[in-house]
Formats: structure tokens, C-alpha cells, sequence
């Protein structure tokens, strides 16, 4: 299979994107152009003191009680990466974290947009693994894994109370082979079970199309290393055709490398106008003026839930500074910029370092608040709507979140029940019925495997029917009232 122009990457099965995209990049020289010179991780362990000497034989000593008293042999390596590793998670912040070898060679290539697995992005939160986003079309999409969700367990391994690396570890695996995920979703009583098969993905960052009215739009997937080239092309492409308006979708974009963003937001804003502002642990603050032209055609930009980090500054960079309208959900919140330190390591292994926050141009810091939008749209609720287990057959007068989620698949198709709240009524089999005889299947009003898997699909092609986009829909019409008003 070739793809003209496109990254073929393979996702790891919620990798090492867990730090990358999840996480907001930048090097090194970036850092220190921006913030005075902040040393990078060699220099820095050069100028400052290290251990002191009582420090350093604290550790030896238990190094020495461990290797000599413990009750089995132990693995000294294993041993000094769990040491580091425990300085990093005592810290408190998700996104620090000391990655081995093995798993800094998948961060690496995340960088660049080479991954495989499921597709997902996810940090953690006390403990827990926490879904950021899952990449569009991906097995984690498909399979109708959302932001926040919480994996409880892989393969009836749990995930709780795992370090970073560990929690990866059990849930990445080669191409064909399968995830069975066990998940816990707010308003859902009982956890959810999808069965995912990782699979090689193609992830070209940026999607490009011209709708009606000559209406723009460029949807981008995350900011890997070439999105801002492949953005500018995607971006000439449409202004070459006559475009007159843009629409930027980020939604479910869970981020990426810092300078690819402002290189992204720069075109749409005038020289001399702020991008962004990132402040240091001592309060200083450096701010990133734009050198562009700008832009005259109006703009709006799509958020959600699963927008973070880099989508975050672009949907504030742009409503602060080139007067774009934010159409959607609330963002998920993730303000802290990360450094990713591997050369003084010295033997392939990393540590990723959060180093400074990032706010938008007016000075706020979004962490855990998120960018609400200027004109809100909830998307479909069939959108967070669980698949169903299939533990049973679904009938008349049964309760849970199975019938809940049917009936909002069924009103979304068009087969309306009086009730969404899970209790499996007279009208909910009429419409079961009804679907049932509209597919050609045995009408008996009780949802068994193969009505299950007709309505299942069903809602597969009613998701990814544009017409049923509504937070798009409205991105779309809010762009044409622009023109209509400047014209």
C-alpha cells in the first residue's frame, strides 16, 4: 500500500504518543532561545551539585542492602531504572516521566509519526490511565474510545496504580493481535468492554477539502514534525482554488511539537501580534510574536473534549489574535510545556521533563480549565454511546446501560424510543421492530448478535456521514454568515 505524501505509521498500542502527543514538545534550543538560556540536562548536572556525598551513600546503601539481603536475586539494572523512574513520579506531574531504552526508541519515532497499535493517546491521573484522544479512524476510534475514559485493564491485566512505562508495556503489542480493554466511563455504572486488534494505521496528519461556497477545510490529526509543511501545501492548495473562508478542525487532535503549532498559526496572524507566551518556574515570561502576513478571509476553528496541548494554543492563538471563532466543546486542558532529555543518560534511555507552561496571547493558563468555545455544540450523544456487550439478548422490560446505549443508536438512526435512560420499554421494541424489518432481519423486537452488529454498523455510517457532523455544520455556517456580512 502507498500513500502519496502521507506518513504510514504504525500506532503503538497507546505508546509512547502517551508522552508525545499528549504531551507538548520542544527542543532544547527552542527553550533556551525562548527562555534565556535554560541549560540543557548535561550542562545543567555540570553547573549544579548533583548528590551531595550523604545522598550518594543513602542510595548505595540500599542498593547494597537490596543486592545483599534480598530475599532473590535481583536485576541491578532493573533496580537503578526503578530508582529514577520513582524520582520522576514523585514529582506529581504526568507528563515527566523516565522512559528505558526500548520504550525512548518509540518516543522518538512518535516524534516523527511512526507508531503501532490502537491508536489512543492517554496520560496519568492518580494513578489512573486516562484517555486523552483517539486518533481518527484509528482501532481505539473505531472501537468508540473517548476522551477521559479510564482503562482499568488489558487482557484482564490492570492498568491502576502502574507506573507509565509499565501501564505501555502490557497494553502494546504486534500487528493483528488483540487488546481487550476494559474501560470506565463517567455516567456508565458499569465498565465497559471493547475488544480492539491493533493494527497498522495511516496517519497523515492533515486532511484538506474545499466545501460549497468555496468554504476551506484542513483538519489536522496531531502535530508531528511535517504537519506544518504538509499544512502550508494542503493551505496553498485551497487559497489557489479561490478559497474565501477556512475551517481548522483540531477536534480529538491531542497535540504535539511546539514549534510546528506557532509555524501552523503564524500564516492567519499579523506581524507583531502575540502567539503564545511560556512562563518559567521563576515567573519569567517569554512571548512569541508572529511575523506573518495574516490573513482577510474569516476563520473558525473546531475543538472538543480530545482537543489538548498544541491544538490547545492554536484554538487560543487564533481567537486572540486573528479574530477566529471556536466552534464546539471545551478543550481538555493541558498547559505545561516538556523537554525531552536522552544524551547525558548516555545509554538510549530518556527522561521527559516538564519545563515551563504555556498561555495563550491574552495570558491564560488553560491546565485543567480547557478553552471554551465561542459558539458551543454538543456533539450527538450516540458519539460517547458505549458498543454494545452482547452478554444477552436485549428485550422488552430489561434495565441497564446496554438498552440506554440502543436506544440512543436507534433514535440517531432514525427509529425513535420515548426513553434514553436505560429501561427497555414497549416503544424501544416497536422501534427495534422496525429497524429490524427495514434490514431485512427476523422481526421479534429482541436485539440478539446479528441485529446488534446491523445497528453497530449502522451507527459507523451515520457518524461518518458529514451531514450528522453537526459541531462542523455549524463551523461551516458560521464562516458563510462572515462572508454574507462582509459582502
Amino acid at each position: 500500500m502507498h500513500f502519496k505524501l502521507r506518513t504510514v505509521a504504525v500506532f503503538v498500542v497507546l505508546t509512547m504518543m502517551i508522552s508525545v502527543l499528549g504531551t507538548l514538545m520542544a527542543t532544547d534550543k527552542w527553550v533556551m532561545q525562548k527562555l534565556g538560556g535554560i541549560p540543557a540536562a548535561s550542562e545543567a548536572a555540570a553547573e549544579g551539585e548533583g548528590l551531595s556525598e550523604k545522598e550518594e551513600a543513602k542510595l548505595g546503601a540500599v542498593m547494597d542492602l537490596i543486592e545483599d539481603k534480598y530475599y532473590k536475586d535481583v536485576e541491578r539494572e532493573k533496580v537503578i531504572n526503578g530508582a529514577i523512574a520513582g524520582m520522576m513520579e514523585s514529582l506529581g506531574d504526568p507528563y515527566s516521566v523516565y522512559m528505558e531504552k526500548d520504550t525512548a526508541k518509540h518516543f522518538s519515532e512518535s516524534i516523527g509519526g511512526s507508531f503501532t497499535g490502537i491508536g489512543a493517546e492517554v496520560t496519568i491521573e492518580n494513578g489512573k490511565v486516562v484517555v486523552i484522544s483517539a486518533i481518527k479512524d484509528s482501532p481505539a476510534s473505531r472501537a468508540g474510545v473517548m476522551p477521559k475514559d479510564v482503562l482499568l485493564s488489558v487482557n484482564g491485566e490492570k492498568l491502576e496504580g502502574l507506573q507509565l512505562n509499565d501501564a505501555v508495556s502490557k497494553i502494546r503489542g504486534p500487528r493483528g493481535t488483540k487488546a481487550k480493554l476494559e474501560i470506565q466511563r463517567a455516567g456508565v455504572n458499569k465498565p465497559i468492554r471493547l475488544e480492539l486488534v491493533r493494527d497498522d494505521i495511516d496517519v497523515e496528519t492533515v486532511y484538506a477539502s474545499m466545501k460549497t461556497d468555496n468554504i476551506g477545510l484542513i483538519e489536522i490529526r496531531q502535530f508531528s514534525k511535517n504537519t506544518a509543511e504538509r499544512f502550508a501545501e494542503e493551505l496553498k492548495k485551497l487559497e489557489d482554488q479561490g478559497m474565501k473562508g477556512l475551517v481548522i478542525d483540531v477536534r480529538n487532535d491531542p497535540g504535539g511539537v511546539l514549534p510546528v503549532v506557532l509555524a501552523i498559526a503564524e500564516p492567519f496572524i499579523a506581524q507583531g501580534k502575540t502567539m503564545v507566551q511560556v512562563e518559567d518556574r521563576e515567573g519569567t515570561k517569554e512571548t512569541t510574536e508572529s511575523k506573518g502576513p495574516g490573513r482577510n478571509y474569516p476563520l473558525a476553528v473546531l475543538i472538543n473534549e480530545g482537543s489538548a496541548s498544541a491544538s490547545e494554543i492554536l484554538a487560543g492563538a487564533l481567537q486572540q489574535s486573528a479574530g477566529a471563532v471556536l466552534v464546539g466543546a471545551k478543550t481538555f486542558g493541558k498547559g505545561t510545556v516538556q523537554v525531552s532529555y536522552d544524551k547525558s543518560l548516555g545509554d538510549g534511555s530518556l527522561v521527559k521533563m516538564t519545563i515551563a507552561k504555556w498561555l495563550t496571547p491574552n495570558g491564560t493558563w488553560v491546565h485543567e480549565k480547557g478553552i471554551e468555545p465561542d459558539i458551543a455544540v454538543a456533539a450527538p450523544e450516540v458519539y460517547k454511546t458505549a458498543k454494545l456487550s452482547r452478554t444477552e439478548p436485549l428485550k422488552k422490560d430489561q434495565i441497564g446501560d446496554d438498552v440506554s446505549s440502543l436506544q440512543h443508536m436507534l433514535n440517531a438512526l432514525g427509529y425513535k424510543t420515548d426513553r434514553t435512560d436505560g429501561y427497555f420499554s414497549e416503544s424501544t421494541e416497536k422501534a427495534v421492530r422496525q429497524f429490524q424489518q427495514s434490514s431485512s432481519l427476523p422481526v421479534t423486537g429482541v436485539v440478539d448478535n446479528a441485529t446488534a452488529d446491523a445497528i453497530e454498523k449502522g451507527v459507523v455510517a451515520w457518524i461518518r456521514n458529514p451531514a450528522n457532523d453537526v459541531q462542523l455544520n455549524k463551523a461551516l455556517g458560521t464562516v458563510r454568515e462572515k462572508l454574507k456580512k462582509a459582502s
